[in-house]
């Protein structure tokens, strides 16, 4: 089922096991299409203003652990993908993880982005935001979210 709406494919990764199911859905989906599929995962700012010289050495730590984290969450999307036998392109970025999506998609002619979610409401959602949210909110690409609810 060659079908061209979606030649390329962005899923959003963060290594999360809720994520790993947006990860399939979006491996099935370029299966189908015969899509590019590009596994891209953003190192956000730890948001830290760094006052001593030795917040440095941890910063440095932080984002190399992060990059560390990225690459490994894209290779669990191209493990999965090669074994479905999609193309799958890792990505890593680093900035504020929703404009970071966004942007990836609009530059490289995205035609969908997927992206899980962790399920938050209520309170939860208000003081930890939602990266799924602001990307639909804000790209002008279609976006599936895959939501994965909450066990607690």
């Amino acid at each position: 089922m060659n079908s061209n709406i979606y030649r390329k494919i962005l899923i959003a990764t963060d290594g999360s096991e809720p994520v790993k199911k947006a990860v399939d859905t979006a491996i099935e989906i370029a299966r189908l299409g015969e899509a590019k599929l590009y596994a891209v995962y953003v190192i956000a700012p730890g948001g830290l203003s760094l006052t001593h010289p030795r917040d440095v050495g941890w910063d440095k730590a932080m984002k190399e652990h992060l990059s560390t984290e990225g690459k490994e969450a894209t290779a669990y999307v191209e493990t999965r993908g090669k074994a479905a036998n999609v193309e799958v392109e890792p990505v890593i970025l680093e900035g504020n993880p929703a404009h970071e999506i966004v942007e990836f998609a609009e530059k490289n002619d995205i035609d969908l982005i997927v992206m899980g979610t962790h399920g938050r409401t209520g309170v939860k959602r208000f003081l930890l935001g939602s990266v799924a949210q602001n990307v639909v909110r804000h790209s002008r690409k279609a976006v599936l979210v895959v939501r994965e609810t909450e066990t607690e």
